[in-house]
């Protein structure tokens, strides 16, 4: 089986049109680590295009929560607490009851692979480091789980040596072997709204056959995103952060 990965939309049409544009007869079945929603211009379009590849599992992240004020987004910052706000008035009826179905992570995929948002033990938890990572090891029920939220690539790993971390140098693409016997907590990214300083929407293809996590990269038009944020009338940053991947 072969996974299609995808994390962190938020409401960006024209970076998942991109990476399914670029990823035709690699994967079989979709999986989407939550934030469909928030911060873009196309909720809508977003959640109609997720619903046509008949994921295998989504699960939802917080500005999904948020958009349908499932919680006050007291800990948003003003600018995406507005974008929230203005995604629960563009939601379609049949599009918020969506979001409001969907379940909380972690899910169990296989019996080699989970899925969360923020962490194992908590969906909206931010793993930034090793000292985040290890707990959430810890807390997984299979030896892969793969997570978002943060927007940041990154490859976690634990093995009779400890536990470790490291930034993939992703070019266009770079798989990675999952060895036996070690346990891996990966992210590949977002596919919306990137934050490592690289515009390009990124995900991931999970071979569950050869047992490698291929990491991926793709430009796609970001002065399209950013028109339509300027003419939703969204926060002007959200568009600017798209063209530096901040």
């Amino acid at each position: 089986m072969r996974y299609l990965i995808l994390s962190d939309i938020h409401a960006n049409v024209d970076a998942l049109d991109a990476v399914l544009a670029a990823a035709p007869g690699t994967w079989d079945r979709a999986l989407v680590l939550g934030d469909l929603v928030g911060y873009g211009a196309e909720p809508n379009a977003v959640i109609e295009r997720v619903i046509a590849l008949d994921p295998l599992s989504t699960i939802r992240g917080n500005h999904d929560k948020a958009a349908l004020r499932l919680e006050d987004a007291a800990d948003f910052n003003h600018v995406a607490r507005a974008a929230a706000i203005w995604t629960f008035d563009a939601l379609t009826a049949e599009n918020r009851m969506y979001l409001e179905r969907l379940p909380a992570g972690p899910v169990s995929i296989d019996s080699d692979t989970e899925i969360c948002h923020g962490a194992p033990f908590d969906e909206d938890h931010y793993i930034f480091s090793l000292d985040d990572a290890s707990p959430a090891l810890d807390a997984s029920a299979r030896p892969l789980c793969l997570f978002g939220h943060t927007h940041l690539p990154v490859v976690y790993r634990r093995d009779a040596n400890g536990d470790g971390g490291a930034v993939p140098p992703v070019d266009d693409m770079l798989a990675i072997v999952l060895e036996a016997k070690k346990r891996y907590l990966i992210n590949p990214g977002s596919v919306g709204q990137p934050r490592d300083g690289d515009p390009r929407a990124a995900f991931g293809i999970y071979d569950t056959q050869r047992r490698t996590m291929t990491l991926r990269r793709v430009k796609y038009p970001v002065e399209m995103a950013q028109k339509r944020i300027f003419e939703a009338g969204l926060p002007a940053s959200l568009a600017h952060r798209l063209a530096v991947g901040r």
